[in-house]
């Protein structure tokens, strides 16, 4: 009985993890320093998902404009910029669309899905090159 009703508890919380996705605010980590580097929004519009730069942990760097961008992005502000485009749900990941690292003026195709601790995996890559950061659920 024991084992049916942990099962039973596994199922719900796998159930509820996913059904929460990727909407909501994430911490993103700087991955050479490992601390927090700004909150990223992620929203819904219609069947499509989007994020963007909601807060930038720095207060040096809130101010601080896209220099490195080019086109309708070049010298934006980063606070505020949306800089994940285009996202579709494809059962547990999310993809199809792209992300705009601010700092380097770069865009790539990317994919996110939720892991184990419920955590998202942001990937951004190029061909076969990718990198995968680890980002937080705001609390």
């Amino acid at each position: 009985m024991k084992k049916v009703l942990l099962m039973l508890v596994l199922v719900v919380a796998c159930t509820v993890l996913n059904a929460q996705g990727i909407v909501g605010k994430w911490v993103t980590i700087d991955d050479e320093t490992g601390k927090e580097k700004s909150h990223v929004e992620i929203y819904k519009k219609g069947d499509t998902f989007y994020g963007k730069i909601v807060h930038i942990v720095n207060p040096q760097k809130r101010s601080g404009k896209c220099r490195k961008c080019e086109g309708f992005n070049k010298n934006k502000p980063i606070l505020g910029m949306q800089i994940i485009n285009g996202l579709k749900r494809d059962g547990d990941v999310y993809e199809d669309g792209t992300i705009l690292d601010p700092n380097k003026g770069k865009e790539y195709d990317c994919a996110l899905w939720l892991d184990e601790h419920g955590d998202l995996q942001v990937r951004g890559y190029v061909a076969f090159f990718y990198r995968t950061q680890t980002w937080k659920k705001l609390k």
